[in-house]
């Protein structure tokens, strides 16, 4: 993974070889180095870098809660955004760039939006919340609600200027990012990471049912909303900073569980380091495979995870 954030980084229309992108980390650290010239330095630390490591952390982020949910609804088509967060994101960040806040308040509004569409999630379960089934329709409707919302917000803004950015920002890009926004989405990943290790034995017993894991000593309803809670939490941060890039965390899961059998407790940590991986590479052939022009990195996600997944259902089938 280090080597790939080195590559990754140096690639783009000012090609900088991996030695001079980790000089430019070093000298940023304190290391004793020569540090390059002020342009090609600028170009590693203030733009790719960031960047690069906001692609990895979204990635593994999305992948690992991917795998969470699919393992607490039973379903295999689960992704991040069955609570509905990525519906509510879009709407608060459509709302920011409409109203004109400024591109700052971009992600406090995604998050926010994020949190509500949430909300709005366990308003609707109120006690049911340990139902599967109800978890899946409820994140469908309150995700049509807000979907509709920001068309409506959309339309009536009238500004094409904010209905491209609005657009761009839908699709999914990594182009905003930050130094913030890697810290940010750096904390809650790895929390969420943590707690859902925590919870590794208990997903184990899941993934064969609630009268499963009951029967092994495991609380169902208490494991099902701490995990709901910490991925909605989780994927609402990293919408903010990136916008809705799909099928890594529908993708990802499913690919590392072909590779390994192993309990959650290896999946998860495997999910995250392929899902980081699979993010930079797909952001870096985003941002230099059709240049000049810079294409959403979750429009080539889903360009290849079509095809990929399509594959792995024929493999899982059996099929020729």
């Amino acid at each position: 993974m280090p080597l790939s954030v080195l590559i990754a980084v140096g690639t783009g229309s000012a090609d900088i070889p991996p030695l001079d992108v980790a000089r430019t980390i070093g000298v940023h650290l304190g290391a004793p180095w020569d540090a390059l010239p002020p342009l090609r330095d600028s170009i590693v630390w203030d733009l790719r870098l960031p960047r690069v490591l906001l692609a990895a952390l979204v990635g593994a982020g999305l992948a690992v809660c991917g795998a969470v949910l699919q393992a607490v609804t039973r379903n295999p088509l689960a992704d991040p955004y069955l609570l509905g967060v990525s519906a509510g994101a879009s709407t608060g960040a459509v709302l920011v760039l409409v109203l004109g806040v400024g591109s700052l308040a971009l992600p406090v509004g995604a998050f926010a939006g994020a949190l509500t569409a949430f909300g709005c999630v366990l308003l609707l379960l109120g006690r049911s919340f340990g139902s599967a089934t109800r978890v899946v329709l409820s994140g469908v409707v309150v995700a049509q609600l807000f979907s509709a919302l920001t068309s409506l917000v959309t339309i009536r803004s009238g500004d094409a200027e904010s209905t491209r950015a609005v657009t761009f920002w839908l699709l999914g890009s990594l182009a905003p990012a930050n130094w913030v926004s890697v810290g940010i989405c750096a904390l809650t990943t790895a929390a969420g990471l943590v707690v859902c290790l925590l919870y590794a034995r208990p997903l184990d017993a899941l993934a064969f049912g609630r009268e499963t894991a009951a029967t092994l000593g495991f609380s169902p309803r208490r494991t099902e909303a701490v995990l709901f809670a910490v991925t909605a939490v989780v994927t609402g941060s990293l919408v903010a900073a990136s916008g809705a890039i799909g099928f890594v965390g529908l993708l990802v899961p499913h690919a590392v569980r072909i590779l390994t059998r192993a309990s959650h407790r290896l999946l998860l940590p495997t999910s995250a380091l392929l899902g980081a991986s699979f993010l930079v590479w797909a952001d870096t052939a985003a941002r230099t495979a059709f240049g000049p022009r810079e294409v959403p990195v979750g429009v080539l996600t889903a360009l290849i995870g079509v095809p990929v997944f399509a594959l792995l259902l024929r493999r899982r089938a059996g099929a020729p």
